[in-house]
């Protein structure tokens, strides 16, 4: 046997001697070699409520801990999610320049209408199915002629004098249209403004 398992040996025996002396401490013996039993209780007792506020601690700590976990779970799951809407968003913030050329070409009625109508009735399929996915994913568009103009939704690029009172604060020219998702603006509608 060598040194080392001599040591542990060694190490082992002297923790249960001790442990042995501490449940003996517990033990008053008296003059007459006697067990005080009164003594002995009253250890105990100190010995069991200090035991008790050392499981209470450990509860605490373990109640403190979970509680620490479910909070951190909860941010970990809020931040996925709004990281996962700020991805979304920024995406479709990227494509909305598709969106504004097709809506150019189209606006423009005589080149469109000299177009192949199998071809244009295709594109207008295609970007038909574009504006739907975008709609579910929550992307509206706005910036119509004769809405109300919101400074909030539409960025006015001119006031143009109208005669009528009705088109007065309305929309007169929508020059790009605006979008919104899940309520926030993407992009202001650029338009033209109707004073009187």
């Amino acid at each position: 046997m060598n040194e080392e398992n001599k040591e542990d040996i060694l190490d082992v025996h002297e923790d249960s001697e001790t442990e042995e002396r501490d449940e003996i401490s517990f033990e008053e013996v008296n003059e007459e070699g006697e067990i005080d039993a009164r003594t002995t209780i009253k250890k105990l007792r100190e010995k069991i409520k200090k035991l008790e506020t050392e499981k209470q601690e450990y509860l605490d700590l373990s109640q403190r801990t979970r509680a620490d976990y479910i909070n951190y779970k909860k941010e970990v799951d809020t931040n996925r999610i709004s990281d996962r809407k700020f991805a979304t968003r920024r995406f479709i913030e990227e494509l909305l320049p598709v969106l504004d050329a097709y809506d150019m070409a189209q606006a423009n009625k005589e080149a469109w209408e000299k177009v192949d109508q199998n071809w244009r009735i295709g594109i207008e399929y295609i970007f038909g199915q574009f504006r739907s996915v975008l709609e579910k994913e929550g992307v509206v568009q706005f910036g119509k002629i004769g809405e109300t103009f919101d400074p909030l939704l539409h960025e006015a690029i001119e006031h143009i004098e109208v005669e009528s009172e009705v088109h007065d604060g309305k929309i007169v020219q929508v020059l790009q249209n605006g979008y919104t998702t899940h309520g926030i603006v993407l992009r202001p509608a650029r338009v033209h403004v109707g004073v009187k």
